[in-house]
């Protein structure tokens, strides 16, 4: 009998012990598990990563989620209903259609990028620009829908120069992968692409690159179940030290 009342009286007191706040975490401290899920441009992967790892080690019980693709294909997935909490893309573009169909809440530009030339290592086919030295060679572009593929278009326009690439991606790290693995002669891509390569390319600078230049926008998603916690990760985006990531990778500060 008295063991009885004994489980009867603690019964309650296991159940207060387990009990969540209004933020999620329990009575013990331990935080409710969490999955954030980020929408980003291919070109962001190294860097988000990177972000993303910080951001779990001060938000305890959250996992971040990242889903890297050409930005149209990401706004084209969020516009049929994929779940996601944050979407950045790597141009203006592509965030005003997610705006337009109020797919998104306020935007914030974190950063801009332009694009370089790569090939793989030692430029055994000798590429030396946007010039004739492209004649007759294997090139790889990123598809004019694509913010790479539209900064290529604009900036050989401004050049003056017409390509003739052998195949055009749907985003740039595909861009990279054909050069890396040779079987392109030479790709465009963004300079933070050449960098997140090393070793596997070699870069040779495209000529009046910065004509063209790429902002990288970032928000929360009007679908996002998370709101406040996806606006904790855009802050740490453009916090001190995720710019620092940023700035690591070869991105340029937002205008």
């Amino acid at each position: 009998m008295a063991a009885l009342l004994a489980t009867a009286l603690l019964s309650p007191l296991a159940a207060c012990s387990s009990s969540q706040d209004s933020s999620g975490a329990t009575a013990s401290g331990s935080a409710k598990p969490t999955t954030l899920t980020v929408f980003a441009a291919a070109s962001l992967t190294k860097s988000f990563d990177q972000i993303g790892k910080d951001f779990q080690k001060a938000h305890p019980g959250v996992t971040v989620r990242f889903s890297y693709e050409g930005s149209q294909t990401l706004v084209e997935q969020l516009s049929e209903g994929a779940p996601a909490d944050v979407l950045a893309t790597a141009d203006t573009k592509n965030m005003n259609t997610a705006t337009k169909a109020s797919l998104v809440g306020t935007t914030t530009e974190f950063a801009t990028n332009t694009l370089t030339l790569i090939t793989p290592p030692g430029n055994p086919a000798s590429i030396t620009g946007l010039d004739a030295s492209l004649n007759g060679k294997k090139l790889v572009i990123c598809a004019p829908a694509v913010p790479c593929g539209n900064a290529t278009k604009q900036l050989s326009g401004k050049l003056g120069v017409t390509l003739k690439p052998v195949s055009e991606e749907q985003k740039v790290t595909d861009v990279r992968g054909k050069v890396e693995s040779g079987e392109a002669d030479a790709g465009i891509v963004y300079r933070t692409d050449a960098a997140a390569s090393g070793k596997k390319v070699t870069t040779v600078a495209i000529k009046d690159a910065g004509q063209v230049i790429n902002h990288y926008p970032i928000a929360v998603t009007k679908s996002s179940t998370n709101a406040a916690l996806a606006q904790q990760f855009v802050s740490q985006v453009t916090s001190e030290a995720g710019q620092k990531v940023l700035a690591d990778a070869g991105f340029s500060p937002a205008s």
